[in-house]
């Protein structure tokens, strides 16, 4: 099979490698791939050595003709069977380079929302007529999408990224950072902070935590609107707001569990993925693809999104039970390697290539 992927590699290492790793592994499967991208992108080196193609030519804006071209030239003469595009600058590009050819174009989609039919540019990415398929990260982002698609719905489909624990292995940050010791509970909840984030909804629910041994670490940008909520908590002494941070793996590995709050809007996060690979269960939400990941009770808790009570409940049964979190830990990394790998994700994404192409 001839694949020509279109899509960016200079994002964080952890971000980008589930996906450019998986289109190594069909390379090693005996198929051709070329990505066209950035030309100073991190990944190039090893895509090159690993025997994938790659092409200088990420393009500056939504439509780019010059881009549109080079896509074009590469689909007719590379004779590509799937071309695969991943965000808002690659899909419109590689839509109309493939207008006329015989490639099947697949996108990819990330998010719940945003995503309407009134709206004009969402026919420039998932809804443009072109599209042959959809690969969504998780079911609560097919469902949207089945909603908005004209036409080929049975072709919108969940393929889960998959991921190596190896990947995420680090060492822990030490607790003496934070004056913390082993003898504490430490939660974490990592985010780059908007409405949908559920800040407020977490810092309402340390109202209802009385285990003096328990402390916070708010990582990430974006808190400084819930300053005051912090000061108002009645442990706010125990909430540690250390900002952004370039760790947090290393965080994760360092807390007993991390929470996400979320009230909306999720499509897989990847805290929770970096946590379970480092043997760290959740406290998250029904929103997006969070329940996907997490097992209730087996892996984590599930709390429905913005009931502060039962978020907080959901808290107390790990800040009070270290049995607990331990076998949550070892439950929450063994479904990572089982369900969310590497293998099935090639499997069924070349399961699905094939489908559209026969």
């Amino acid at each position: 099979m001839k694949i020509l992927v279109c899509s960016s590699y200079k994002h964080a290492w952890n971000s980008v490698r589930p996906e450019a790793e998986m289109f190594i592994e069909m390379v090693n499967q005996g198929h051709h791939v070329t990505v066209m991208t950035q030309g100073d992108s991190p990944y190039k080196e090893r895509f090159i050595t690993c025997g994938v193609n790659v092409i200088d030519g990420y393009p500056s804006k939504k439509i780019c003709i010059t881009t549109i071209k080079k896509i074009r030239k590469v689909l007719q003469e590379n004779n590509i069977d799937i071309c695969y595009a991943f965000n808002s600058k690659t899909i419109p590009n590689a839509a109309f380079a493939c207008i006329g050819t015989k490639a099947k174009l697949v996108v990819y989609r990330g998010t719940t929302g945003g995503l309407y039919r009134h709206d004009p540019s969402a026919y420039l990415t998932q809804l443009h007529p072109r599209v042959d398929g959809i690969v969504c990260v998780s079911k609560a982002v097919e469902r949207d999408v089945v909603q908005r698609v004209w036409k080929n719905k049975n072709n919108v489909v969940t393929i889960y990224k998959g991921h190596k624990l190896e990947w995420y292995q680090v060492t822990p940050t030490p607790r003496s950072e934070f004056g913390l010791t082993d003898e504490h509970i430490v939660a974490i909840c990592a985010a780059h902070v908007r409405p949908s984030k559920g800040i407020s909804l977490l810092l309402q629910a340390t109202h209802s935590i009385t285990n003096p041994d328990f402390h916070l670490i708010l990582a990430g940008s974006g808190f400084e609107p819930y300053f005051d909520e912090i000061k108002a908590s009645p442990m706010s002494e125990r909430i540690h707001y250390i900002g952004h941070r370039t760790d947090i793996p290393s965080l994760m590995t360092m807390a007993d569990f991390q929470v996400q709050p979320s009230i909306s809007g999720e499509g897989l996060p990847r805290t929770i993925i970096e946590a379970m690979a480092n043997a760290t269960p959740s406290v998250v939400t029904t929103t997006g693809g969070s329940p996907e990941l997490v097992v209730d009770g087996k892996t984590g808790f599930i709390a429905e999104a913005g009931n502060v009570q039962e978020f907080a409940d959901a808290m107390n049964k790990l800040i009070n039970n270290k049995e607990l979190i331990q076998s949550m830990s070892i439950a929450a990394q063994k479904r990572l390697a089982q369900k969310f790998n590497e293998k099935n994700t090639v499997k069924e994404h070349l399961m699905f290539f094939n489908r559209l192409l026969n």
